[in-house]
C-alpha cells in the first residue's frame, strides 16, 4: 500500500515540474531576444519599404524585385521651357520648374533624345511600339486606332504581372474600336480617348477603365480636367503602397496643349495685385464655337500651366519618397513633341524651344529633340549630363529590359538600359548601340517632310507634290540651330543619308499615311 501511494505522489508532481520548466524557457528566451517596438512588416509592407544596408545586402544575395515604372510625358513642352534645359544659355527664364530641375541633379539629364514625331498620336505609337516613322502604323493624326495585333508596352508589362495604369490622353484607339484603352494591357485608366477632346480643361466628362471596363467619367464643367487626372494617378501610386504586384504608371497630361487654361489658383502668381496680367498680353480670340476657347491672358495662363506641371512632378516624387517607393522605381520625364503656337500660345516669347530652330510640325531639332530626364535613386546616375542620342521608340525595349519582360521582335528601338545605370555586364544586350545608327522620322501636313540623323549628321528632305524635292543637310555638332545647309557642299554626305532614309520606309499599311502622291 505504502508503494502504490508513494507512485501516485510522483505522477501528480510531474505536470507541475514541466510546467515550471516551461515557464523557465519562456524567460530564458525573452532575456536572449530582445523586444522589438514595431511588428515584422508583411511581405507587401517590405516590397516598398527603403531598404537598409542588410536588406540591400540580401536582395544582391537573392532575386531582385521587378522595379515600378512611372513614364510622364508632357504635351507640346518645349526642349527649352525647363530651367534644368536652359542652363545660363537660350530658353525661357521667366517661368521656374524646381521640381523638375531638382530631378535632373538626382538623376541623369540627357540633351538628345529625340519624339517618336513631330505631332502627338505618332509620337506615342512609336513609344508604345517601339517602331519609328518608317514602320509605325499610325504616322499622323486623325484617330487611327492601334490594332488588336499591334504589341504595347503596357500589354507587355501586363503578361509579367504589373499593374498598369495611365491617367492622361490616350490618343490611340476610341471606345467603339481595337485601340481602346483596356483592349491595349491598361488595368486603369482616367483621361481622353479623342485628341480633340483633349483640346478642353473644361468638358462634361473623361473615360475611365475600372475592372476591365471603359465607361464615361461624367464631370461638372467647372471642374477642371487636370486636377481629376493628377487625383486618380497620385490614387493609383497610394494604392500600390500595399498591392504586391510591381506598376506602371503611364502619365501622357495634356498640359501644356491647348487650350490655354488653368485654375484661379495656379494663375495668381502671374498676376498683378489689381487683377491684371504680369506679362503684356495679346489676347487669343476664337469667335468661332469650335476650336480653342478665347483666352486673355494666353502669357500668365501658359505660365501658370507650366508651374502646375513641375508642382505635380514634385508631388509624385515627394509620394514615391514617403512610401519608400523610390528605392525600387524607375521615373522618366519628357514630352510628346516640340513647343506649339496654338490657342494663343507664344513659343518666341517663352524662347520655348531654346537654341533650336523650329516647332512643333517641323522635323528642325526644336520639333523633334524634347526633354528627357531619368531618375531612380541608387540606380540611375545622379547630377548626370548624358548627350547619348536615343529615341522614345527605345523606350519599350529599355523598359522590358529594366523590368526583365521578354522584349518584342521586329522593332526598331533598341535597349538603353546601360544609360539607367545597368551594369553592361548584365546582359550582353546592354552593349553599346551600333556605330552606324541612325533615327528617322516622317510627316506630313501640306508638304512631305522626312528627317534622317546618324551622330551629328541629319538630313531633312522636304517635297510637294508636282515641285522638285529640297535638301537640307546639318552637322548638329558644329550647329544645333540648323542655320548652314551643307548640302550643296557635301554631296557624299548626301548620298548616303539618303540611301538611309530610304532603307528606313516601308509602304505604310493604313491608306491615310500613304504619302506617294507627294513624290509624283
Amino acid at each position: 500500500m505504502a508503494n502504490i501511494l508513494l507512485i501516485l505522489l510522483i505522477i501528480s508532481l510531474l505536470p507541475i515540474t514541466t510546467q515550471a520548466q516551461t515557464r523557465s524557457a519562456h524567460r530564458n528566451a525573452e532575456r536572449a531576444v530582445p523586444r522589438r517596438d514595431t511588428a515584422v512588416p508583411r511581405a507587401t509592407d517590405r516590397r516598398n519599404a527603403v531598404p537598409r544596408a542588410t536588406d540591400r545586402r540580401n536582395a544582391e544575395r537573392g532575386p531582385a524585385i521587378p522595379p515600378n515604372i512611372i513614364y510622364i510625358m508632357d504635351d507640346d513642352l518645349g526642349y527649352g521651357d525647363l530651367g534644368c534645359y536652359r542652363t545660363g544659355g537660350p530658353g525661357q527664364t521667366i517661368v521656374k520648374t524646381p521640381n523638375l530641375d531638382r530631378m535632373a541633379r538626382q538623376g541623369t539629364r540627357f540633351t538628345r533624345f529625340y519624339a517618336g514625331s513631330t505631332v502627338c498620336a505618332p509620337s506615342r505609337c512609336a513609344l508604345m511600339t517601339g517602331k519609328h516613322m518608317g514602320h509605325a502604323y499610325i504616322r499622323g493624326n486623325g484617330e487611327i486606332p492601334l490594332r488588336s495585333t499591334d504589341t504595347t508596352l503596357a500589354k507587355r508589362l501586363k503578361a509579367n504581372g504589373y499593374t498598369t495604369g495611365m491617367f492622361g490622353k490616350w490618343g490611340l484607339g476610341l471606345d467603339i474600336n481595337s485601340g481602346a484603352p483596356q483592349l491595349q494591357g491598361w488595368d486603369e485608366f482616367t483621361g481622353y480617348l479623342h485628341h480633340r477632346h483633349a483640346h478642353n480643361y473644361h468638358t462634361d466628362s473623361l473615360w475611365q477603365v475600372r475592372g476591365g471596363q471603359l465607361s464615361p467619367l461624367r464631370l461638372n464643367r467647372s471642374q477642371y480636367t487636370h486636377d481629376v487626372i493628377m487625383d486618380g494617378a497620385l490614387s493609383f501610386l497610394k494604392d500600390r503602397k500595399t498591392d504586391r504586384q510591381p506598376f506602371l504608371l503611364y502619365l501622357p497630361v495634356t498640359l501644356v496643349h491647348a487650350e490655354l487654361a488653368t485654375t484661379t489658383a495656379d494663375l495668381q502668381p502671374y498676376l498683378e495685385a489689381d487683377g491684371r496680367s504680369r506679362f503684356a498680353e495679346t489676347p487669343f480670340v476664337n469667335a468661332a464655337s469650335r476650336g480653342y476657347a478665347s483666352q486673355p491672358n494666353p502669357r500668365a495662363t501658359f505660365a501658370a500651366m507650366l508651374s502646375r506641371l513641375d508642382s505635380d512632378v514634385g508631388k509624385i516624387l515627394d509620394l514615391l519618397r514617403e512610401s519608400g517607393m523610390d528605392q525600387n522605381t524607375y521615373v522618366f520625364f519628357t514630352s510628346d513633341n516640340g513647343p506649339h503656337k496654338e490657342g494663343g500660345a507664344d513659343p518666341d516669347y517663352f524662347d520655348s524651344n531654346g537654341p533650336l530652330r523650329g516647332i512643333k510640325r517641323d522635323l528642325y531639332e526644336g520639333g523633334i529633340r524634347v526633354p528627357m530626364i531619368a531618375w531612380a535613386p541608387g540606380r540611375v546616375p545622379a547630377n548626370t549630363v548624358s548627350d547619348a542620342i536615343w529615341a522614345n521608340w527605345d523606350i519599350t525595349p529599355t523598359v522590358c529590359e529594366l523590368t526583365r519582360t521578354t522584349r518584342p521582335t521586329n522593332i526598331d528601338g533598341i535597349t538603353m538600359a546601360r544609360l539607367l545605370g545597368q551594369p553592361l555586364s548584365a546582359a550582353p544586350q546592354n552593349a553599346e548601340p551600333p556605330a552606324d545608327r541612325y533615327l528617322f522620322w516622317q510627316f506630313n501636313e501640306g508638304e512631305l517632310r522626312q528627317a534622317v540623323l546618324q551622330g551629328n549628321w541629319k538630313l531633312i528632305r522636304l517635297k510637294k507634290a508636282g515641285q522638285a524635292e529640297r535638301l537640307e543637310l546639318y552637322d548638329l555638332g558644329n550647329d544645333i540651330g540648323e542655320q548652314a545647309n551643307l548640302a550643296n557642299t557635301n554631296p557624299q554626305k548626301v548620298s548616303a543619308l539618303l540611301s538611309l532614309m530610304k532603307q528606313a520606309q516601308q509602304p505604310s499599311e493604313h491608306p491615310l499615311f500613304n504619302w506617294q502622291k507627294n513624290e509624283q
